[in-house]
């Protein structure tokens, strides 16, 4: 057993908010002690007491989008590794995209994931494809696929352009019960992806990828959402346009979800020219009026989720000439930092409301049975000090490519608590 006493815990589900101790036995919660009850520390039944005294426990995170190039690029990060990432930033629970070699379109690839995740020190899910070979146009034995453990399906990383097809995907991952992540950019609209369309493109001398390209296909995908029924979820937004479409969308009644990013809401376009490829990402950074959008949208719910798209690439690759270099950032070890620095401290989100965002809302959307902190619920924890400041200057991930690399951010993850096992600790 392992007893936490003294921290502020936080429970999203609930809305508990106190000063107490939690006790762990196994893999659950076994009680949680309000500041006015006593607890015995020096009972010897406890394997480990840590004093979270000035910290704040609440419910491992969970982040529903994550690339951990494993099969095929491992070179760039792998499972394990992944993990690690995850764990340090405090998440329990991680969901892989499909966008692997091969393919997550099939029960085999889909097996080796989730064997090597149960490897690691915390909960590693995974996506089905969407497609075949992430084609867009024959769908994956969805249902073997959820048979064999995939938890949603995506073709993340590529856009599916075909509307009707669109549908019919949607169509049977509504039969199965499961959600379908869309990555929505019409590269019709695109001329160089990753930086945004605007005055910061146009000063580095191309056109880049207009809100536009965006835009279309979340409006459509959102009113195919409303006549299917199905659990959608709007991958990584960053436009304010498509924001307000999904506020409509689910003001009509759509079971529309929408994620974003800490980078999208952090930075804009200007990053680009601070950081180069390091501030290059699908979708792009956008204006300092989207980001306002974006932030709106987690004010007022629209956007339900915080998800890192971790997107690891070696420095080699990053190296490139911006319009050749790879987009994506890793994200999973400065995401609690940035939702603490950028729109808690600000006074955007309570600390409460940003766990929504980064625990209880993603276990909804998947149907698990983790984001909450409750006695009899899984003992996986975050305990981290929300006002404590450091620089971003290592990674357990195998890649670097960040441009928060020597940021100073505020909140810092102490420990990571998975099925009752410590799988991280902070050593400083």
């Amino acid at each position: 057993m392992i007893l936490i006493k003294n921290g502020r815990v936080l429970d999203p589900e609930s809305g508990f908010d106190q000063i107490a101790d939690v006790i762990l036995d196994g893999e659950k919660i076994f009680k949680i002690v309000s500041e006015k009850e006593d607890v015995k520390q020096s009972d010897p039944e406890y394997e480990q007491v840590i004093d979270a005294s000035g910290k704040i426990v609440a419910p491992g995170l969970i982040d529903v989008h994550v690339h951990f190039r494993d099969p095929g690029f491992t070179y760039k990060e792998d499972i394990r590794t992944g993990a690690a990432a995850a764990a340090k930033g405090g998440f329990t629970t991680v969901v892989c995209m499909a966008n692997t070699k091969p393919k997550i379109d099939n029960t085999e690839t889909l097996a080796y994931v989730l064997e090597e995740g149960k490897k690691t020190g915390i909960q590693v899910l995974c996506c089905g494809a969407v497609s075949r070979d992430f084609g867009g146009q024959k769908l994956t034995n969805m249902k073997a696929l959820k048979e064999a453990g995939a938890v949603g399906f995506t073709d993340d990383g590529i856009p599916l352009r075909d509307g009707i097809f669109v549908k019919q995907a949607m169509e049977e991952a509504a039969r199965l019960g499961l959600p379908i992540s869309l990555h929505e950019e019409d590269p019709g609209f695109i001329r160089e992806n990753g930086i945004n369309h605007g005055p910061v493109s146009s000063q580095l001398g191309i056109y880049g990828s207009p809100s536009l390209a965006e835009d279309t296909m979340v409006a459509r995908d959102c009113m195919i959402a409303l006549e299917t029924g199905a659990t959608v979820e709007i991958q990584h937004i960053s436009s304010g346009n498509s924001v307000a479409m999904v506020r409509l969308a689910k003001a009509l009644g759509a079971n529309v979800w929408a994620e974003v990013t800490p980078h999208h809401f952090t930075l804009t376009e200007e990053a680009v020219l601070e950081h180069g490829s390091l501030a290059k990402m699908n979708p792009p950074l956008r204006t300092a009026g989207d980001r306002e959008q974006l932030i709106k949208g987690l004010k007022d719910g629209t956007i339900d989720l915080i998800a890192t798209d971790h997107a690891p690439h070696s420095t080699e690759e990053k190296a490139k000439p911006l319009t050749e270099a790879p987009s994506g950032i890793i994200g999973l070890e400065t995401a609690l930092a940035l939702g603490i620095t950028e729109l808690v401290k600000p006074g955007h989100l309570t600390m409460m409301q940003l766990m929504e965002k980064m625990s209880r809302n993603p276990a909804k959307l998947y149907q698990l049975e983790g984001g909450r902190l409750q006695e009899g619920g899984p003992a996986d924890l975050v305990i981290f000090d929300a006002a404590k400041r450091w620089k971003v200057t290592e990674f357990a991930s195998k890649a670097v490519n960040s441009p928060f690399l020597g940021a100073v951010l505020e909140g810092k993850v102490a420990y990571t608590i998975s099925r009752g096992k410590v799988v991280y600790q902070d050593r400083e």
